[in-house]
This record gives structure tokens, C-alpha cells and sequence, in this order.
């Protein structure tokens, strides 16, 4: 498979979709600092999440950080 996201170096946008290759790269850290803010951080569970949620969007994951940041 030739369209495999490479997720160190390719453009992140909202509209990216988590795939079976996802993977916590510095690339993605800067998305979610840049959509969330400095006080951005990952933790297992979120983390998790993410590698549980293929086809979700980063949009989906911005806004399950935020609704997991509200509950705390």
C-alpha cells in the first residue's frame, strides 16, 4: 500500500483521519499544541484512545482531549 501516512513528517490537518499506522510523533504533538495550546499533553489513556479510534479524525481527538481536560 502505497498511500501509508507517514506521521513523523506529513502535513496534519483537522481533517487527517487515524489510521491503523498511527503513531505519537513529534509531528503530532505539534497539531495538538497548535489546535489545543501549550498545556497540551498526551497520557496512556488518551493514547490509547487514539490507537482504538482508526477513522476518526484529528478533529475527533482534539475534541476528545478537551472533553477529557473538562471532566477533570
Amino acid at each position: 500500500m502505497t498511500d501509508r501516512r507517514d506521521w513523523h513528517s506529513d502535513p496534519i490537518t483537522n481533517e487527517t483521519l487515524i489510521d491503523a499506522d498511527y503513531r505519537n510523533t513529534q509531528n503530532v504533538r505539534r497539531f495538538f499544541k497548535a489546535a489545543i495550546g501549550d498545556h497540551f499533553k498526551f497520557d496512556r489513556p488518551f493514547m490509547a484512545w487514539m490507537k482504538s479510534h482508526q477513522g476518526a479524525t484529528m478533529q475527533d481527538a482534539v475534541a476528545e482531549w478537551q472533553r477529557r481536560e473538562a471532566d477533570k
